[in-house]
Parts: structure tokens; sequence; C-alpha cells
């Protein structure tokens, strides 16, 4: 298969790992077109019998970060975020609980989002990923803990105080579910 037909095979990929890192269709776009001109532009520096797939989501974060710095936007601001904007399918609940989900996703610090993008959503291994973000195994395990733990708090109210049981001592799982709002289309 010829180098060209493979970068557009993970052309989809791409465009998800994009979408998620920006929240914005149009963004993504651009930042998956720079991503595989600049792949196809340099194809001789990808490395025979390499990753492909983490080469590109390598080239693709780092284009991120330079449109980041170059429209000094590090956070998403939580009137103007992504999710602020998208309307829940008439009738279920799914989707308002989806929103929570990706609003909670913007809510994590970036380098905590790319890596649970990465492991989980795109389903590089720990290694790739390592490779992808440029920083070593451990870091990529801490910040994925991190963010599965940030995100666990941001999706459920944890308890508050000790934890009781029925009777002393014995623990409890006390957990409050987070109220959802439904949103009706007209």
């Amino acid at each position: 298969m010829k180098f060209e037909a493979e970068v557009i095979a993970w052309l989809p990929q791409l465009r998800r790992y994009a979408r998620a890192l920006t929240g914005d269709l149009a963004w993504a776009d651009d930042l998956v077109q720079d991503t595989a001109e600049r792949a196809l532009a340099h194809w001789s520096a990808f490395r025979p019998n390499s990753n492909l797939r983490a080469w590109l989501l390598t080239i693709l974060r780092h284009l991120y970060i330079d449109q980041l710095r170059g429209r000094r936007e590090i956070a998403v601001d939580d009137e103007s975020a992504p999710w602020r904007n998208l309307e829940a399918p008439h009738g279920e609940v799914d989707g308002l609980v989806l929103r929570d989900v990706q609003r909670a996703l913007y809510c994590l610090p970036l380098e905590q989002r790319e890596v649970l993008l990465l492991v989980c959503v795109e389903e590089l291994s720990y290694q790739e990923a390592s490779s992808a973000l440029g920083v070593p195994i451990g870091t990529v395990m801490s910040r994925l803990s991190r963010a599965r733990e940030h995100m666990r708090a941001l999706l459920c109210e944890e308890p508050q105080g000790p934890i009781q049981g029925p009777h002393p001592g014995a623990p409890q799982a006390a957990h409050k579910i987070a109220p959802l709002k439904v949103v009706r289309n007209r």
C-alpha cells in the first residue's frame, strides 16, 4: 500500500481525535487537513515499520498546540465552551449524559484530556501514547489515572466527610447522582 493511501486510511481516526481535542468541527477539519499535508510533505521523516497512526497523531497534537499558542487559548471558558451549544436528541436521556461527559472532558487539563483520548478513545498503547506525547510511559499512566479520577469526580458528586454505613464503622456507598436537566427541542 502506498504511503498516501495509508495516511488517507487514518483520516477518520484523526478527525475523531481532533474533534475531541477542539470541540469545534471546522477547527478539527482544518487540523486534520494540516496534519495530512504535513505528513505527505515530510513522508521521508517517517520511519518504515513504525506506527503510522502514532506518528500522525503526534503531528496533529503538535499542530493543535501551535494553534493554541497562536490563539492564546489554553483553557476553554465555561460560558463559551463547545458543549454549551449541543442539544440532546429529542426524548433521549443518553444525549444528556453524553453532553455531561463532553462537558467534563473539556474541564480536564489539556495534558489529562490528551492522554485520555489517546489511550481510551484511540486505543493507543501506553508506549504509543508516550511516543505521541513525548513523555515517559509513567507520565502517561499517571496522567491517565488522574484524568479518570477527575472525570469520575466531575460526573458524580463525591461524598463529603467520613462514609457511614448501617452500623458504625461499616462502609456504605453514598454517592449522589447529579440531577439531569431535560432539554426539549421545540
